[in-house]
């Protein structure tokens, strides 16, 4: 009996690990309902953009990782090793997660509105008001040719606006731009087009109606620190 129960266990064991190992990266449930920020992001749009297209990037990595050293990185240790040397596998598809994570992450039902406190008095040093800032990151972000994110970012305690190509984002040492983002926006059509079409500006616009402030700045003063 003694051996059939540690045979057994071994076996649990051995598949808990081959689990481990297919599934290293996983999906956090959408912190709110799909239907939660419409209509600046309709229903239809999150259940595709959440459940086909993140899914899919974490599928993908866990395929590319398999035998790999980023088999047991965390998503943020990845994202920060990746080099031009990397698999683009690994590096397309651990941007794409990474950068899903953040985004469904910084946007909330009934929030928008204006930042305040340390966050504010940052953007109106640096921009010269939050109009000004609002203008800029939307240049940054319709500038973007093709598909790719704009960001927010802390670098050497100050904000910048950058943007980076396809999942890249500003923690990976290839971007043009380096720093710790605490904003960003999503420019693939898969993003926006089923409501916006190729108006890339009217989906912008349509954004600061779901920022989450306060989880911007929860970002910018652990990225400040």
């Amino acid at each position: 009996m003694t051996t059939n129960f540690l045979r057994n266990a071994l076996v649990v064991v051995l598949t808990a690990g081959s689990l481990q190992a297919i599934a290293q990266f996983t999906q956090a449930p959408l912190p709110y309902a799909p239907e939660a920020l419409e209509p600046s992001i309709d229903k239809t749009t999150m259940e595709i953009h959440y459940g086909r297209h993140h899914k899919a990037y974490i599928t993908n990595l866990n395929t590319a990782v398999v035998g790999k050293p980023e088999e047991k990185l965390s998503i943020d240790a990845l994202v920060k090793g990746i080099t031009k040397e990397t698999a683009p596998a690994i590096r397309n598809n651990g941007g794409g997660h990474w950068n899903h994570t953040f985004f469904w992450n910084i946007m909330a039902p009934s929030k928008g509105g204006m930042p305040s406190g340390e966050l504010a008095a940052a953007i109106t040093k640096e921009f010269g008001s939050f109009d000004e800032f609002k203008n800029k990151f939307k240049a940054a972000a319709t500038s973007r040719f093709g598909s790719g994110w704009a960001w927010l970012i802390v670098k050497d305690k100050k904000l910048v606006i950058t943007s980076t190509p396809n999942q890249d984002n500003p923690l990976m040492p290839v971007a043009d731009v380096q720093g710790v983002p605490i904003l960003g926006v999503d420019v693939w059509e898969h993003a926006y087009y089923l409501k916006y079409q190729n108006k890339r500006p009217d989906y912008l616009d349509a954004f600061w109606n779901v920022v989450n402030w306060d989880k911007v700045a929860e970002l910018y003063a652990a990225a400040s620190k």
